[in-house]
């Protein structure tokens, strides 16, 4: 890992001890027998997946720096998944679906546009740093998007929604940025 970074985005300061534990609500019970992946809306062919089947889907690597908008950073993080270009690939967005959704554990609601989940360093994270993704950093799923502040990046994913307009998710309800670029500093509306 990096002890040195010349730059992080303005008003952030490196962690690098321990990566910081912030969540809504509790952390939620995981039964792999009953979880279940599903992405639906405006698409060609919908999809449910088991814990068992994602985990078969084509694996990617990541490795990303996280930026929580509380003002801590975490540098290099080896994240392991599934490119939201393969889910993509599968359930084939209809010409007017232009935002995606993410619905999590607890009521917990994030959204973006789907090019921005289209880069090549956003996944569906199951593992962190060579280990399984624990439940409090948002195992057995989530999201990474590591060009947004961390609310984006939501943690227990369960579900991607494809919409033609945008849902504003539960931080955005609360006057958090929706475009949420940590190099604009762009916290709140």
């Amino acid at each position: 890992m990096s002890e040195k970074r010349e730059s992080v985005p303005p008003n952030q300061r490196v962690v690098y001890d321990k990566f910081p534990i912030l969540h809504i609500g509790s952390v939620p019970r995981f039964n792999a027998e009953k979880w279940d992946f599903t992405a639906e809306g405006l698409v060609d062919n919908p999809l449910r997946l088991t814990y068992s089947e994602f985990l078969k889907l084509p694996r990617t690597m990541s490795v990303s720096d996280f930026h929580c908008v509380t003002g801590w950073s975490v540098l290099d993080n080896k994240w392991e998944g599934v490119a939201l270009k393969t889910i993509f690939d599968m359930v084939k967005p209809k010409p007017n679906a232009r935002y995606t959704t993410v619905v999590a554990e607890e009521g917990y609601t994030t959204s973006l546009p789907i090019e921005d989940l289209l880069d090549h360093d956003v996944l569906l994270a199951y593992r962190l740093n060579d280990k399984l993704l624990e439940p409090e950093h948002g195992g057995p799923l989530r999201l990474v998007v590591p060009k947004k502040y961390a609310y984006k990046s939501a943690k227990w994913v369960r579900k991607l929604r494809f919409t033609e307009k945008q849902e504003l998710g539960y931080w955005e309800q609360r006057g958090y940025s929706n475009s949420a670029d940590p190099w604009k500093e762009e916290r709140h509306a």
